[in-house]
């Protein structure tokens, strides 16, 4: 059986998870339990 990593689903999904956290980073700190965790 294959690694679930190999998969490309899951390769693409990851690299949309960190682009995600990657630009809500910046977002203000009054945003993290609104906007931030939504899109989260």
């Amino acid at each position: 059986m294959r690694d679930f990593m190999d998969l490309l689903v899951w390769q693409k999904a990851h690299r949309l998870t960190l682009d995600v956290y990657r630009a809500t980073k910046s977002f203000p700190a009054e945003e993290r339990f609104g906007l931030t965790a939504q899109l989260r």
